[in-house]
């Protein structure tokens, strides 16, 4: 059994977040540790919901803050959905994935975390204008 390592960092690699989830097979797909992601950050937030959310990608109806998203009001988010929306933010270059020293491609790749047990996310920022 692996444990993997979940960080975000900012496109300059300043760290901002790190958390880890343990017992996970040792082979899992980008598609799957997306979806580990966001199913394990959805749930700490939907033990209290409130009307802030930090997380990999913007629920519906709420608004990005520097460092998270503010809804509307308190609410439980549905982690399907906000999977749903990870993938499609990954597949539109919304963030990017580094296994190790390499930059994952595809969802369906496969990630040894035997050797590659961290994982970093960034987050890709929209320039104004362009």
């Amino acid at each position: 059994m692996a444990t993997v390592t979940f960080r975000d960092e900012t496109a300059t690699g300043k760290p901002v977040t790190e958390w880890q989830v343990a017992g996970l097979p040792e082979r899992m797909t980008v598609r799957e540790l997306i979806r580990l992601r966001v199913r394990e950050e959805v749930a700490r937030h939907n033990v209290r919901p409130n009307d802030r959310f930090n997380g990999l990608v913007r629920p519906d109806d709420a608004e990005t803050e520097l460092n998270g998203y503010r809804l509307r009001e308190p609410r439980r988010i549905d982690w399907e959905r906000q999977a749903e929306i990870a993938e499609r933010a990954f597949l539109a270059n919304g963030f990017f994935v580094l296994a190790g020293d390499r930059q994952v491609e595809g969802l369906d790749e496969v990630v040894d975390l035997a050797v590659d047990p961290g994982l970093v996310f960034i987050k890709l920022v929209a320039l104004v204008g362009g």
